[in-house]
């Protein structure tokens, strides 16, 4: 997948737990997993929002593009 998502090292840089950031966001631990693994299809504005308010960042953070070898 080209987009990774980097919830987790944010989370790591601000000390917060998985169930801490679900609690704060409202979402379930198991979705937020979901999102950490990169699993997810989608995101809402409104949760990536969220994610953003409750570990004080940019969603160019939490989200990045790289190129994948072989695609164009």
């Amino acid at each position: 997948m080209s987009i990774i998502v980097n919830v987790d090292v944010m989370m790591a840089r601000r000390k917060m737990s998985s169930q801490e950031l679900a609690e704060r966001i409202g979402i379930t631990q198991a979705n937020l997993s979901i999102l950490k693994t990169g699993k997810a299809k989608a995101i809402r504005f409104s949760t990536l929002e969220a994610i953003c308010k409750a570990l004080d960042c940019q969603p160019g953070d939490i989200l990045e593009f790289k190129n994948e070898p072989g695609e164009e």
